[in-house]
């Protein structure tokens, strides 16, 4: 068995999605594409691939295995291309995932730049309010909002969010401006599936996080829906300060309860480690972070002036 060979056709076979669409890429009859994964899973004697009528999916043997044959297969790419002198500048294929509206508002102006700047890479962007696994899901880089668990997963810190709560002036006027996040159980609130509890929320109260029950008369799973039945006065909602930012400072929404908002949380840029990474990773990553930076900085500089025009009223 030609192991690097059959290690090429397992990760087809995953990126493809089926057997099929494997050997339409490779260009190899379909029996020789299950021939060789069952060569290989027999080899390393273990499963690899659960096999169903309709979806593939990998064994927790099989997840290992795909991370490691993607490190070895782009090292091996990267190193003969060099080899022959034909890897001057970053060319291939980069998976980007992140966030709605920040993919919309900041990372995809920047990705337009990048692309521009380096013609022979292409880009898949997945924007999705829900995280997705660079491992599993063949992410190359994730934008990622949040307290991040512990992993071997590298971050680059690019800025910090604040979750707030806001509101329509017209909601405020009819239903009046809570005082206390208990007050919070007299209003409708608009929960976001994916930053919060969508029945309970936590805030900060002299340095103690408080939880408070909240029932949700609108709820979402996309931040742009979140956004948009605030500013339709159907409640309260909780987003994030970069999120609500625009309507906010051209009054179509209102801040409510600011002082008991919770810590700031982090936006970092992960990828997985890498020894040598990628030359298309890097060279993304090394344009994306300062750039990346630089807009979170305007925004919350943006923030504080809001700030500002709130206390001088």
């Amino acid at each position: 068995m030609d192991r690097l060979t059959a290690m090429q056709v397992f990760v087809a076979v995953f990126e493809s999605g089926s057997f099929s669409a494997a050997a339409r890429k490779l260009n190899k009859p379909q029996t020789t594409i299950s021939r060789q994964v069952k060569d290989l899973e027999e080899y390393l004697g273990v499963q690899l691939i659960l096999r169903t009528t309709r979806t593939l999916s990998l064994t927790e043997a099989g997840r290992n295995y795909l991370s490691c044959a993607k490190k070895l297969l782009d090292s091996l790419s990267e190193m003969e291309q060099e080899v022959k002198g034909e890897f001057k500048e970053p060319k291939g294929n980069l998976t980007i995932t992140a966030p709605i509206i920040m993919g919309r508002m900041h990372v995809f102006p920047l990705l337009a730049e990048y692309m521009n700047a380096f013609p022979d890479v292409s880009v898949r962007l997945i924007l999705t309010d829900q995280n997705m696994h660079l491992y599993e899901d063949l992410v190359d880089i994730a934008i990622r909002v949040g307290d991040l668990p512990n992993s071997d997963l590298v971050a680059k810190k690019v800025g910090e969010v604040h979750k707030i709560l806001c509101a329509s002036p017209e909601y405020i006027e009819q239903n009046g401006m809570p005082k206390s996040p208990q007050a919070l159980s007299h209003h409708s609130v608009i929960t976001f599936e994916g930053l919060d509890s969508t029945t309970r929320w936590r805030f900060s109260e002299h340095g103690k996080d408080i939880d408070v029950p909240v029932m949700s008369r609108m709820k979402a799973n996309s931040t742009d829906i979140a956004v948009l039945s605030a500013r339709e006065s159907l409640g309260i909602a909780r987003v994030l300060s970069y999120q609500a930012l625009p309507y906010l400072m051209n009054n179509e929404l209102v801040r409510i309860l600011n002082e008991y908002n919770p810590p700031a949380l982090p936006v970092n840029l992960l990828f997985i480690r890498h020894d040598p990474l990628p030359i298309k990773q890097r060279s993304f990553i090394d344009f994306m972070v300062p750039r990346l930076q630089g807009r979170l900085a305007d925004v919350a500089r943006d923030w504080h002036s809001l700030d500002q025009q709130n206390a001088n009223r």
